[in-house]
């Protein structure tokens, strides 16, 4: 594993030990983004210098390439001239530029090796910063309709709507909606992108309709269940 992938792990880790105590999940996806786009601007900056570097090391392995075969050819047409003094001055030259060949061929392999890595770990940082980017805007928009359901929970509770149901339920519905913040919300952040439905129990207006149609049933059949 490169020290790249292990900074991203600590990082994600962090996001996730961090989440669990947050009472303001958005602001702390938000950071987290923050950083993450400061990550790639600084992984493209390092590509460009490798992928630079890499096209020098690939004219240093033209060169190299193209002067031993011309040495060779050189020493051929001293041979055949009779020159062997001179072929032997060309075949010593070849020897050195094939050594240099040699040399910057492995260099260029593992700047090669080294370009496709990042390249692979800077379009994983690109997909992770949309993955979370797109969960942001998912769950800012869930919490905001939590606290509106809040308010909304309150204000009834404050006017005295439905005073027939007891007090109790909205003490409940505030916890609710606590638990849903923290249990729903933060889990699914932190599983990045993997969804999950929790399925709610019938509410207090379904039940208030049973019964009401149990009791008129009774009262039709004349008071027997």
């Amino acid at each position: 594993m490169s020290v790249f992938r292990r900074m991203r792990d600590i990082t994600v880790a962090n996001l996730n030990e961090r989440l669990e105590q947050s009472q303001d999940p958005v602001k702390l996806i938000d950071q987290f983004l923050h950083s993450t786009r400061e990550e790639i601007s600084e992984a493209e900056r390092l590509y460009q210098q490798y992928a630079s570097h890499t096209k020098q090391l690939q004219q240093q392995v033209n060169q190299a390439t193209a002067m031993r075969n011309k040495r060779e050819e050189q020493a051929l047409l001293a041979l055949k001239a009779g020159e062997d003094h001179l072929a032997k001055l060309a075949l010593q030259e070849k020897i050195i530029h094939e050594e240099k060949l040699e040399q910057y061929s492995g260099l260029l392999e593992q700047s090669k090796q080294s370009l496709f890595e990042l390249e692979g770990q800077l379009n994983e940082l690109k997909i992770e910063y949309q993955t979370v980017y797109s969960k942001r805007q998912y769950y800012a928009a869930r919490m905001e309709s939590l606290r509106l359901q809040q308010r909304m929970n309150q204000r009834a509770s404050a006017y005295g709507n439905g005073g027939d149901v007891p007090k109790m339920f909205g003490r409940l519905e505030d916890r609710m909606s606590d638990w849903e913040l923290e249990a729903k919300s933060l889990r699914d952040v932190r599983r990045m992108g993997q969804e999950y439905t929790v399925q709610a129990g019938e509410t207090v207006a379904t039940v208030l309709e049973r019964e009401m149609a149990r009791l008129k049933e009774k009262l039709n059949n004349g008071g027997k269940e």
